[in-house]
């Protein structure tokens, strides 16, 4: 009888929308740490950076010793998946952060911060993605970020009907700008899984 070990994974808990993921992740089968130190980092084999506010996540991550453990992670390829700040905080490049923001980077794209606006101007819609097939994924931006540039290595996975991006992947990084983990929508975790299984085989 062949048993398949389930993917262990983390979700950074410094700040954001940590429990949302950890459900969706859970329900799909996943071991799931919520990770806050670098030795919790290191007991897993992926993570999602979640929604939440970038600049504050940024900042904790410095005071908890986490931001060089996290950056040497993807460096070394560990699948990592960004919601919304997630995005932000897995961009080389960002245009309106606050002074002195930083990033964990390896994404080779530049990113907008509130790029549609505040909450009030938050919005939902239907997106045609080839990656995941049908249904269309309904997506939800709450103060989303938007990808302005991207280099050669980076593949579009989603764009509104205007052209611009909203999904990335580049190798073991994957990106989105809206929130699946809150309308239910599980491709996307599904296919961070699915790279965190292909990295341990």
């Amino acid at each position: 009888m062949v048993t398949t070990t389930a993917p262990r994974v983390g979700v950074l808990a410094l700040q954001g929308d940590v429990r949302e993921h950890v459900r969706v992740l859970t329900d799909l089968g996943a071991e799931v740490t919520k990770v806050r130190r670098p030795e919790e980092l290191a007991a897993v084999d992926g993570l999602v950076l979640p929604g939440g506010e970038s600049s504050v996540i940024d900042k904790l991550s410095r005071a908890f010793g986490m931001r060089e453990p996290v950056r040497a992670a993807i460096a070394d390829g560990m699948p990592v998946y960004g919601t919304c700040a997630g995005l932000i905080l897995l961009a080389d490049r960002i245009t309106d952060g606050i002074e002195g923001q930083q990033t964990f980077g390896g994404l080779d794209v530049t990113v907008r911060r509130n790029a549609f606006g505040s909450q009030v101007d938050s919005f939902e819609v239907d997106l045609d993605i080839a990656a995941l097939g049908d249904p269309p994924v309904h997506a939800v931006f709450i103060r989303a970020p938007l990808v302005e540039e991207s280099g050669e290595g980076v593949e579009r996975l989603a764009v509104l009907e205007d052209g611009r991006v909203v999904a990335v992947r580049q190798g073991s990084l994957l990106g989105t700008s809206f929130h699946p983990e809150v309308t239910g929508e599980h491709r996307f975790h599904r296919l961070f899984l699915d790279m965190v299984r292909d990295r341990v085989r």
